[in-house]
């Protein structure tokens, strides 16, 4: 029996009890779902997601102290909702630390597992690992094209990260790597390893081929 750390703590708690590289750690596994309007449940287990550091992290959005309403979620109390958008693609960050300490995690991928049919749908019929293996595609596949969430808390959207450990998929190994798309111009913050992800799990995304674990890389 997995000893149950998390179960009966809020989201607060949950985002703000520890440094937010280590919550993004602890996150990979743990089931992300999102309820729609039909009351369908879409999503499956993070197997991906990256850590950013607040003020003085240079890849973050609030590098520096920035404060805009873009950006606003990051500065609102650990659990809060950011969502924000490059181009036509939206991505789902959720806030950590305590309120004004601009920190967060982006989720990058899931492995689909609950309401498959209809994310296939949502991503105009892409299958497979296309399905959620980037943060763009995700929220795609849970059928999200705004920003109506952002600023709101985790527990009053439909957004749910189930913090109950025995609910939670086990990795094999959880390797930290260098963020991805971050400019090399600080190589410190380019390279620093606040990426987890499953080891070999193909819906990574950039994960090739040939590195496919048995068992998509769980226990």
């Amino acid at each position: 029996m997995v000893e149950n750390t998390f179960k009966d703590m809020n989201y607060s708690e949950y985002f703000t009890n520890r440094p937010t590289d280590q919550i993004t750690r602890d996150l990979i596994g743990r089931p992300l779902t999102f309820t729609n309007q039909n009351n369908q449940v879409l999503g499956g287990y993070i197997v991906e997601a990256e850590a950013y550091m607040g003020r003085k992290d240079r890849a973050a959005h609030s590098y520096g102290g920035r404060r805009s309403p873009a950006n606003e979620g990051l500065y609102r109390p650990g659990g809060t909702i950011y969502i924000y958008s490059q181009r036509q693609y939206f991505f789902f960050d959720v806030a950590c630390q305590e309120e004004n300490e601009p920190q967060g995690v982006l989720i990058r991928a899931i492995e689909p597992v609950w309401g498959i049919e209809q994310m296939i749908k949502n991503r105009s019929g892409k299958d497979g690992v296309l399905l959620t293996n980037g943060p763009g595609k995700m929220m795609q596949a849970f059928g999200i094209h705004s920003r109506n969430w952002d600023l709101h808390p985790l527990e009053e959207s439909p957004f749910s990260i189930d913090l109950d450990d025995n609910k939670r998929k086990i990795p094999r190994e959880i390797i930290a790597t260098p963020r991805i798309g971050i400019n090399q111009s600080d190589p410190y913050w380019a390279e620093k390893k606040l990426r987890y992800i499953v080891s070999g799990n193909p819906y990574v995304s950039g994960m090739k081929k040939h590195n496919y674990a048995n068992n998509n890389g769980w226990t």
